[in-house]
């Protein structure tokens, strides 16, 4: 009888590791399962995650590239500023013209300030703009305001109460004041015509 139970041990034995084995591998597969079955929706996940993030990163970069346009533009808009008002203090009158020509020739320098390229090399804005002042006199205003035709001496010079009056000028005048008309006429046309 101890050998049957021996027997019925040994069988007890052999078929507990086979019964934890077979635990085993349930749990496993059952392990297996879930997981394939979350797979996809951390892949689904991992995939809109991914979408957002070079949404974003593309947003970003659209972000700085316009930042950089800005400052880029409120750069120039400034260095015009600067320069048309330079222009102004030294007396030029044809301010966009002046501005046109030398805006290319003016750069920013590395710490800040304006500078010009010239033939020497760098040069203060300050000095630059002189020089191309003096070698330009065409911006600056005209130094001879008089000009051919009636100045103003010439107009002076005829007595106010003898200038007829347009409004007054009607059929049936006098033959003085006819006359008087008719001189004045004669006059301006000398005038105008410059005395031909």
């Amino acid at each position: 009888m101890e050998q049957g139970n021996t027997e019925n041990t040994g069988t007890l034995t052999q078929q507990a590791p086979d019964i934890r084995a077979i635990v085993r591998e349930a749990i496993e597969e059952y392990t297996r399962r879930e997981q394939s079955k979350a797979e996809p929706a951390y892949k689904n996940e991992l995939l809109e995650e991914r979408k957002r993030r070079e949404q974003l990163e593309r947003r970003v970069n659209e972000l700085v590239q316009e930042s950089a346009r800005s400052r880029q533009a409120a750069e120039e808009a400034e260095r015009g500023a600067t320069l048309r008002t330079e222009l102004q203090k030294l007396g030029v009158t044809k301010v966009d013209l002046a501005f046109k020509a030398i805006k290319d020739d003016v750069k920013r320098a590395e710490d800040g300030r304006l500078v010009a390229q010239s033939e020497s090399g760098p040069v203060n804005l300050r000095e630059y703009l002189t020089q191309f002042v003096n070698e330009n006199p065409e911006f600056l205003p005209a130094r001879n305001l008089g000009g051919s035709g009636v100045t103003a001496g010439q107009r002076a010079s005829t007595p106010a109460g003898s200038t007829p009056d347009l409004d007054k000028i009607r059929p049936g005048m006098s033959p003085e004041e006819l006359d008087k008309v008719r001189q004045e006429v004669a006059r301006i046309a000398s005038q105008t015509l410059g005395g031909r």
